[in-house]
């Protein structure tokens, strides 16, 4: 699901270890929680973010695996209007977001 990979992100993985440490929560409940964060992020960047970077670097490695892209680049500079962030590798994770739809949990 792809409202799934937001929880590795710091925010998700703190979310995560809250939810651990409170003795009251359920898991379904923890479950339930998680879902509506990964919703509201996913929200939350599709209506607010309006800002473009474009990307070059060279490709290292690509993989498709469990409906999953996995792309590795070397090399790669990062241009927004005008910045310019040069990093030595990107590992960029693409999911389809067709079925984001369903509602559970994984």
């Amino acid at each position: 699901m792809a409202y799934q990979l937001y929880r590795n992100t710091t925010l998700g993985n703190s979310l995560q270890e809250s939810l651990d440490e409170l003795t009251q929560v359920t898991p379904q409940l923890a479950l339930q929680v998680l879902l509506q964060f990964g919703k509201s992020i996913s929200s939350a960047l599709a209506q607010r973010v309006r800002n473009r970077v474009n990307f070059r670097g060279f490709l290292n490695t690509c993989r498709f695996c469990d409906n999953a892209w996995t792309f590795v680049l070397n090399d790669v500079e990062f241009r927004e209007v005008t910045e310019l962030i040069k990093v030595d590798k990107v590992k960029t994770v693409a999911c389809d977001g067709k079925n984001t739809g369903s509602n559970t949990p994984e």
